[in-house]
């Protein structure tokens, strides 16, 4: 694993460094394997990121779009992850609809629903059972208490090393996430971390010995490259 932070001197910066590395990844992505396979994180720090990439002039149909985890609501619900990069990003590009993977929401199950998305990204991605796909690019955030995906402290997601996909828990709420193997599989991860809330979980996360349980993104060691982008606010102790 290869592990690079950088500090950018807000969030503006952020966000522009975010997209220029982001285009990077997919580009290569393209001309290596004739495909690229990103997922995309939820909350409000990506929303800009997902605009900019909206007027990239990507050859869309080599581009598949799935999402790390999602709140178990419809796609035209407020706090859905699919339908904010929808609005944001997909409905204004000639991405073909097949080229789209959303999570499911709709049975009710939440695990029935995990399984179903799993059957996807095997059927997908072609590989044999317990084997793990490898995305291209997994774009992540990360909470003030150091949760990515629906990865959350102290939670049963967290110990799950033979799926793909499972139910995650936020204070009693199921969501859907990618499993800590097979977010770990990816070619590049990329945390976009901004705000000064961010700052004690990160030092947590950054330090030589600490708990993953307590701090699920230390968790996070993919076996390709591995990017932490944060804001001033974020990153202010790691500079100092």
């Amino acid at each position: 694993m290869e592990k690079l932070i950088e500090v950018l001197s807000d969030k503006s910066a952020l966000i522009e460094r975010s997209l220029s590395l982001t285009v990077e990844k997919i580009e290569a992505a393209i001309e290596q394997r004739g495909r690229c396979t990103i997922a995309l994180s939820g909350g409000s720090t990506p929303k800009p990121l997902y605009e900019a990439l909206a007027q990239q002039p990507f050859p869309w149909d080599k581009i598949h779009v799935f999402w790390g985890d999602e709140r178990y609501v419809p796609p035209d619900h407020p706090d859905s992850n699919q339908g904010m990069a929808r609005r944001a990003w997909l409905d204004h590009v000639s991405i073909p609809a097949e080229n789209i993977h959303p999570m499911p929401t709709a049975a009710a199950d939440p695990a029935l629903d995990a399984q179903t998305h799993e059957n996807e990204l095997i059927q997908f991605f072609q590989v044999a059972p317990g084997q793990i796909p490898a995305f291209d690019v997994i774009l992540l955030g990360m909470g003030d208490d150091g949760h990515t995906a629906s990865l959350f402290p102290q939670t049963q997601a967290l110990k799950v090393s033979d799926r793909l996909v499972t139910v995650g828990n936020k204070d009693g709420e199921p969501r859907l996430t990618f499993t800590i193997p097979l977010i770990n599989q990816a070619q590049c991860v990329i945390f976009v971390v901004a705000g000064e809330n961010k700052r004690q979980a990160l030092a947590q996360i950054m330090a030589d010995i600490g708990d993953a349980q307590a701090y699920p993104s230390r968790s996070i060691q993919p076996q390709g490259e591995l990017w932490w982008l944060l804001d001033g606010a974020a990153g202010k102790q790691l500079t100092t």
